[in-house]
């Protein structure tokens, strides 16, 4: 179905409707998209809005950004990095089946994605994970409760993980949309926010009785990071999540949590299943090549050596020589250039391409092209955790 085609059908469907009507809603809508929608996009979602069947018009597949991203379109292509993952649900009603969704960041924002039936399987395999940049092809947004737009997987869907031609370095971590507790307001009350910390304390797990007589259970914690301190309250199925893995001096990731007033004063982040919470050690916190940002305080990176370290001799601005390994380390986020001073130049040079090593202890700074770079320091660490082809 062509354009004219898709206007002669609604004008068929909707007499009351004249021609000039209908072009004067579709200039309402160009509008509001502030003409980054086009017009054959538009006309589809005016469609759908009164309640005309869109699925067979045969237009190219539509690639727009997250915050570009309106309810009601088809054949859209949206690309980003995975910044959470949720499990499998099975739902019954009219039609019984299941759903799993994740969700992914570019520079404009962050987006739920969700997969029908079949398609739960890239989640229950593993195959979708934190760190992945996926492309979805062929998805319709739709608006949820909250009145925000997601993107549906379907049928016809394809979901593609890590395609090789997307460029990393355009989609961030969930680092670019977290806000530092210190900063949570009352402007924050009742949205999502996303926070980062320390466990500093817990408390014991209540059960309390649902309205329907079922059994429910919520357990407190404070979180703290340099800016401040806040309560996180986990309601039900995270409460067993976290107990798994809570220790004091631990460090949470918790994504999608919701802010709400405190029961007696101030504000609290509530956790429960649309939201992801991600459990490391404090002393063993890793950075994604993506997250790496000037720094003077120590930095732990890992990864993969991505080109054959080049060593030569330098002369330092007090005119002394010594010896520089410089080579590219590699993850599932990016590059960066490693350099590695004095002694761990003779590390350095022994690393063949393909080692997966972790490096601890370094230095982010600013080099050649004003691009991150980590160099080593006296009290830096090189270590291999695994050699291809060596068991």
């Amino acid at each position: 179905m062509t354009t004219d085609q898709l206007v002669e059908r609604i004008l068929l469907i909707h007499p009351e409707l004249s021609k000039e009507e209908l072009s004067e809603k579709l200039e309402r809508e160009k509008r509001k998209s502030h003409g980054l929608i086009s017009d054959a996009t538009l006309l589809r979602m005016v469609a759908a809005e009164l309640g005309v069947e869109t699925q067979t018009i045969e237009t190219s597949t539509l690639t727009l950004s997250i915050a570009d991203l309106v309810p009601h379109l088809n054949n859209v292509t949206v690309t980003g990095r995975v910044v959470a993952v949720f499990s499998t649900k099975a739902f019954n009603g009219n039609r019984s089946g299941k759903l799993a969704s994740f969700l992914i960041a570019d520079k404009s924002s962050l987006l739920r994605v969700v997969l029908w039936n079949d398609k739960t399987g890239l989640i229950e395999s593993g195959m979708i994970k934190v760190g992945h940049i996926v492309r979805v092809v062929h998805g319709y947004t739709k608006e949820d409760n909250s009145s925000r737009v997601e993107l549906h997987v379907g049928g016809k869907s394809k979901v593609e993980i890590n395609p090789k031609e997307a460029e990393t370095t355009a989609y961030p971590t969930i680092s670019k949309f977290t806000v530092r507790i210190g900063e949570i307001t009352q402007s924050h009350k009742n949205k999502k926010v996303n926070i980062r910390g320390t466990i500093k304390r817990q408390s014991t797990v209540t059960s309390f009785e649902r309205q329907d007589s079922t059994t429910g259970k919520v357990m407190r914690l404070v979180m703290a990071d340099e800016s401040g301190e806040i309560t996180l309250v986990a309601w039900n199925g995270k409460v067993d999540e976290l107990q798994e893995n809570l220790k004091k001096g631990n460090m949470l990731q918790v994504v999608n949590a919701r802010v709400k007033k405190a029961l007696e004063e101030g504000l609290e982040v509530h956790v429960d299943e649309g939201t992801y919470v991600e459990t490391f050690q404090s002393d063993e916190e890793f950075l994604r090549i993506v997250d790496l940002k000037e720094n003077s305080a120590p930095v732990n990176v890992k990864g993969e050596v991505a080109s054959k370290p080049v060593l030569r001799d330098v002369k330092t601005f007090r005119q002394e020589l010594v010896r520089l390994a410089s080579f590219e380390l590699k993850d599932e986020t990016g590059r960066v250039w490693i350099t590695a001073w004095r002694k761990h130049a003779d590390t350095a040079c022994n690393l063949k391409v393909g080692d997966k090593i972790i490096v601890k202890g370094a230095h982010a700074k600013k080099g050649f092209g004003d691009q991150i770079e980590i160099s080593t320091r006296e009290a830096t660490s090189i270590m291999i955790v695994d050699k291809p082809g060596v068991s």
